[in-house]
């Protein structure tokens, strides 16, 4: 499996491919189907299969400020769409340039001349080209004239009409189950483990504090169940499950807002400066201002208990 960053690295000579185009935000189980779709289909053809994903968000180009909170960053992105049966991945830059380029533009540099498109699948709502002028109707009238087909195909999954938006709304809320399904695997946070306040030690519950990639994608203020996750030269392929509070910790009147996991009976793990992720199973509770901190650490020892219910641990 082949991952290329922009155009410039597709080798000379790459043959006729079958292409699906999105921006692809979580690679919800929607994706999936039509990333899917694409590879079976070139196999069926005898031809080779390529995503084609954008970074950054176009809307953060086209529209300065208003970047969604992203469900997966470009790297996790990149390998969930890897994972899923294709040729190739290719990650587009989206620059002004890109933006400003006509749809019959767009079309015939990227589809046409370095990936030499067989068929395109994109999904039902894809809009391309400047001011998104292009449609699924327009792409399959471009198709006609640089010899390629195409089709739009819904973003559904077992019946289920699924959208990144809705993920999102969901994350937001702090319904991670609903996520995860939607999804097809739990949401994930990943940040580098900095060092916080050292509450949590204090009472007996260290936590790794993560300071998250920026537009993530971050639950409500609560506790939740989940892992933690690290593939690290200290730690290979390593992962815990996990109690994972997000807020601003009111019992000690916090004004950031911080996102911290606790490990299940692990105080010896030293992840300062590790890139970790968080994976989100299960929302436990709300955050809840405490009278005292012999109440917080009742608390605590409960939501302690009812993660390692959660992980079956």
């Amino acid at each position: 499996m082949r991952r290329w960053y922009g155009l410039d690295e597709v080798p000379p000579g790459w043959g006729r491919s079958v292409v699906t185009i999105g921006v692809f935000d979580g690679v919800h189980r929607g994706h999936q189907r039509i990333v899917k779709s694409t590879a079976e289909l070139a196999r069926e053809r005898g031809l080779q299969s390529v995503v084609i994903t954008f970074d950054p968000h176009p809307d953060e180009v086209v529209r300065p400020g208003t970047h969604p909170p992203l469900l997966c960053p470009p790297k996790r992105r990149a390998e969930l769409l890897a994972g899923l049966g294709t040729d190739a991945v290719i990650v587009l830059p989206f620059t002004l340039e890109l933006s400003r380029m006509g749809p019959d533009e767009f079309v015939q540099s990227v589809l046409v001349d370095r990936l030499h498109a067989a068929h395109v699948i994109v999904g039902e709502n894809f809009r391309f080209g400047h001011k998104a002028k292009g449609d699924v109707a327009l792409l399959g009238e471009l198709g006609e004239k640089y010899d390629f087909t195409a089709e739009g195909v819904p973003l559904v999954a077992n019946g289920d009409t699924i959208s990144s938006s809705y993920i999102r709304e969901r994350i937001s809320a702090g319904d991670v189950e609903e996520a995860a399904h939607a999804l097809g695997r739990p949401h994930r946070v990943e940040g580098v483990v900095v060092r916080g306040h050292q509450r949590g030690r204090a009472l007996g519950f260290p936590t790794a504090n993560l300071e998250t990639l920026p537009h993530t994608a971050i639950p409500s203020d609560g506790v939740y169940a989940g892992r933690l996750v690290c593939d690290s030269e200290r730690y290979p392929r390593s992962e815990w499950p996990t109690a994972i509070s997000i807020g601003t910790n009111p019992t000690f009147d916090g004004q950031e807002r911080t996102v911290e996991a606790h490990a299940l009976d692990r105080d010896d793990l030293d992840l300062y400066g590790e890139h970790v992720a968080l994976d989100f199973s299960a929302r436990i509770r709300d955050t809840l201002r405490f009278d005292s901190v012999e109440a917080l650490t009742e608390e605590m020892h409960r939501d302690v208990a009812r993660a390692r219910e959660i992980a079956g641990f």
